[in-house]
């Protein structure tokens, strides 16, 4: 049935009007709730403000043996808090295992922290390793490539140390003031990477991914799903050549030149 020419007025008036007052935005386009520096401000200041419980490596509780494979744990205001050298970090601490053939790698995944990309930002550790006596024979700020697998399991930032040395005994991860500062290339559309944080994208493309204080990581024993998620994964930009024809340019004359000789 058709609408009258009068009916149909009314119709586009009264919606007209409902846009006015309530401007339908869809989620992915409307503004973020917080930017990113607030975020990490906040974050910052809250690990300052916190009390440490250790400032060295032999104060720490190696309860903890280090997962069989890579496990999920949240790194907040409720983690102990080491002060390093002057600089505060939270931080985990795990036993190695000594049967364990060498070289053996271990495998870390971080997670994007924050709702927005634009206002997100990982927790990109740094790996410590242990002897017996507490003192470090080996540490490592790992540089966190990005892999987007088929699920949120194979998805994030991913990472791994290599324990070559037989005196290995604990494991720290935390993150150094010289992380903190660092950030992780991103290269592809943001996509969710865990319910409690689901990430909202705003416009595709490249993003550099400050590091904070806190967030999501997983640790333990590298499994073949994160072997794979490291080799294939984007470390960094790409660099740019200079075009087909321009590259054909100087390409051919060599090989002519080649061929002559």
């Amino acid at each position: 049935m058709h609408l009258r020419p009068i009916q149909l007025a009314l119709t586009i008036a009264g919606l007209l009007a409902l846009a006015g007052c309530h401007a339908i935005v869809p989620p992915n386009l409307r503004a973020p709730a917080q930017n990113q520096e607030a975020g990490l401000d906040a974050a910052k200041k809250k690990l300052n403000d916190a009390s440490a419980c250790c400032s060295t490596f032999a104060d720490f509780s190696f309860q903890d043996m280090l997962p069989p494979e890579p496990r999920r744990f949240v790194v907040n205001d409720s983690s102990p808090v080491a002060n390093l050298n002057g600089e505060q970090s939270y931080f985990l601490a795990f036993r190695l295992p000594t049967t364990a053939k060498l070289p053996y790698n271990i495998g870390v995944k971080a997670e994007l922290n924050g709702r927005w990309m634009h206002s997100s930002y990982l927790f990109a550790p740094t790996l410590v390793v242990l002897d017996e006596a507490f003192q470090p024979i080996d540490s490592k700020d790992l540089q966190l490539c990005e892999y987007m697998g088929w699920t949120s399991e194979t998805s994030g930032a991913f990472g791994e140390l290599t324990v070559q040395n037989d005196k290995a005994r604990y494991l720290v991860v935390y993150t150094s003031p010289k992380q903190l500062e660092a950030q992780t290339y991103w290269e592809q559309s943001p996509a969710a990477f865990s319910a409690e944080a689901p990430v909202k994208m705003t416009t595709a493309g490249s993003f550099k991914i400050p590091h904070g204080p806190d967030g999501v990581v997983f640790v333990g024993m590298q499994s073949d799903s994160y072997r794979r998620a490291i080799k294939n994964g984007v470390c960094d930009k790409t660099p740019q050549g200079n075009g087909v024809i321009s590259t054909l340019r100087d390409t051919i004359p060599k090989i002519l030149k080649d061929v002559g000789t």
